[in-house]
């Protein structure tokens, strides 16, 4: 069984068990957070599509918050002595899917 779940804008594709990283959520480690906005969940038989939610929620785990590899942006013109480098890290959480409840 899966779900598409909407997570702060962004979709995933979520089963249970899995370890996700997602943006910054704002919750303790070793707490639950639950996600309501499932777009889709599916198991062997039947997939259920909603319009645009569906009746179901997605209940994880915060395991930790962390920053993501630093991403480098160098910019430069060429004969102007012009160059830039910057570092960005996004701030990421650690997610593990505990149950996806369908009809709750």
């Amino acid at each position: 069984m899966f779900a598409v779940v909407n997570i702060q804008g962004q979709q995933f594709k979520v089963k249970e068990k899995e370890i996700h990283y997602v943006p910054k959520l704002i919750a303790e480690p070793n707490s639950e957070v639950t996600f309501e906005k499932t777009l889709l969940i599916s198991d062997n038989n039947k997939t259920i599509i909603g319009s645009p939610y569906v009746n179901a929620k997605v209940v994880a785990k915060v395991i930790e918050h962390m920053k993501d590899d630093k991403v480098l942006v160098f910019k430069k013109k060429r004969r102007n002595s012009y160059k830039k480098l910057r570092g960005h890290r996004q701030q990421l959480t650690k997610i593990q899917v505990l149950e996806i409840k369908q009809g709750a």
